[in-house]
């Protein structure tokens, strides 16, 4: 398969100005077309360890995801191998790159590495939709990157990158299904709850605003009541049980008169 025109021009362009960057925005380039992927993978197990204190279903998306990017992978490396389209590196008349050109053999379309960033990106973003904001620009620098190099036609990557957001969340979402009840069982052994979490049971919510355990107040105390229900639970024959001598005159006023005293009586 052969290069469109219009990719092949705007590789030129991209590698040409590439070509011109100081040596370390290349060293950066190089690195960072790899890099991302560690980082992609850091963001795995922060999502696994998130997920520790959260329901089955999302503990069942964070284990989804690498196995969500392998799925995009497979379908982007049978495609290279079917498509078969030589690297701009090789077939670009003059083409400037700074990466070294993969092998022969190494087809070009669609980028692996586009894939797998977009992919990466979309399973997290289904997991934990907080961090788009990250992951999917992070994603776009990394397919371009793979452009700036020399080693991918534009195409390449756009192609990539559209198979990585399209396959994994929906494997992510089909694997899901399986992982959901897997997740519950293995939190009911001590291994599996050491491993994957047990999610946090909120209980009542109490005038604080603050999660109580379900069935009364923290620590299993009995709830404090007032007005006539206080009245009603006092001991029999206890100063509040009732008792009309504490009224709110007295509690206004200070403390209640003794017996025999009153007014013109001195004390």
């Amino acid at each position: 398969m052969g290069a469109p025109d219009f990719s092949a021009d705007l590789y030129r362009e991209i590698t040409e100005f590439a070509e011109g960057t100081p040596s370390w925005v290349h060293s950066a380039a190089e690195v960072g077309t790899d890099g991302g992927l560690l980082l992609f993978a850091a963001l795995f197990v922060a999502g696994w360890w998130r997920a520790r204190g959260r329901d089955a279903r999302q503990m069942g998306l964070a284990l989804a995801a690498p196995f969500a990017v392998v799925a995009a992978y497979l379908v982007s490396e049978v495609s290279k191998s079917f498509i078969q389209e030589e690297r701009p590196c090789r077939a670009v008349a003059g083409a400037v790159h700074i990466a070294a050109c993969p092998a022969p053999g190494d087809w070009s379309f669609p980028s692996n590495h586009a894939t797998i960033a977009a992919a990466s990106a979309a399973a997290i973003v289904v997991a934990w939709r907080a961090l788009a904001p990250v992951v999917l620009p992070l994603a776009a620098l990394m397919a371009f990157s793979r452009v700036f190099v020399g080693v991918h036609y534009p195409h390449d990557v756009a192609a990539g990158f559209l198979v990585g957001v399209v396959v994994a969340p929906v494997a992510a979402l089909v694997l899901v299904w399986a992982l959901r009840p897997l997740v519950e069982a293995l939190r009911g052994v001590a291994a599996g709850a050491l491993l994957l979490g047990s999610p946090v049971a909120a209980g009542p919510v109490g005038g604080s605003g603050v999660p109580q355990p379900a069935g009364g107040a923290p620590g299993g105390a009995a709830p404090v009541m007032g007005g006539a229900n206080m009245a009603q639970q006092a001991p029999s024959g206890g100063a509040w049980a009732g008792d009309a001598s504490v009224t709110m005159p007295d509690v206004m006023g200070g403390v209640p008169p003794r017996p025999g005293s009153g007014p013109g009586r001195m004390p």
